[in-house]
């Protein structure tokens, strides 16, 4: 079946997990590779991983990419899937970045990891989100993911400790949410400003988005299965 054409200016949540449901993300140098390209595949001028020193994270979020061909209102990795909002900027932006993003990750987990083949499941998925309060309710959703490595049962609506779980969201490194939160770090250079301030104003408390996510994932949650 052939993908629906993404529509300038529209938002979309895009996903994919790994082949074979496998782990992705091994270690935390995987999740900080991932985030850098997150930030290098998305411009008219790319750049190569491979031009930056390992400890030179200032340096990779702050290189001059020209313009985005996609706005990234909030990401998440989860250790054998990852979640992103993104907006189409250009014709063809979020196809050609994802294709970047997946090729130059998989190059780099495949040399590693002496291996050959497709890391992630093909094509990736992606829903339409038609209004901003779909987006909110999209962005949330992306959010929390992190929370079921904490409490297992919230997508089912049950939280044991709900304070444990709020310690545990402020401090998740591998997702956008830190940046909602207030703290700012080099990875923030990945969001779209715009974008970013729509969504971190009248931020609803963690209990209700926990909520409203619940619901959502009945309907992403049970594609990534596939």
């Amino acid at each position: 079946m052939n993908r629906v054409p993404f529509g300038f200016g529209e938002w979309y949540h895009c996903y994919s997990r790994g082949v074979d449901k496998r782990v992705v993300f091994d270690t935390p140098a995987d999740y900080r590779r991932f985030l850098e390209l997150l930030y290098l595949s998305n411009g008219t001028q790319s750049h190569w991983r491979s031009a930056f020193q390992d400890d030179d994270v200032h340096m990779i979020f702050s290189s001059d990419r020209s313009e985005p061909i996609v706005a990234i209102g909030a990401y998440c990795l989860m250790p054998n899937h990852f979640h992103l909002l993104i907006q189409e900027l250009t014709e063809g932006g979020i196809t050609l970045f994802m294709r970047r993003l997946g090729t130059a990750y998989t190059m780099y987990f495949n040399k590693k990891n002496d291996r050959v083949g497709n890391l992630f499941v093909k094509p990736f998925r992606s829903k339409h989100i038609v209004d901003d309060r779909y987006f909110r309710h999209v962005a949330n959703y992306i959010h929390l993911n992190p929370a079921e490595l904490s409490e297992p049962g919230w997508k089912e609506g049950r939280v044991q400790d709900i304070k444990r779980l709020g310690l545990y969201m402020n401090t998740y490194s591998h997702s956008s949410f830190i940046e909602y939160l207030g703290k700012s770090r080099p990875e923030s250079a990945i969001l779209d400003k715009e974008a970013f301030s729509l969504l971190s104003s009248n931020m609803s408390p963690v209990e209700e988005m926990l909520s409203e996510a619940s619901a959502y994932y009945l309907e992403v949650g049970a594609s990534l299965q596939k």
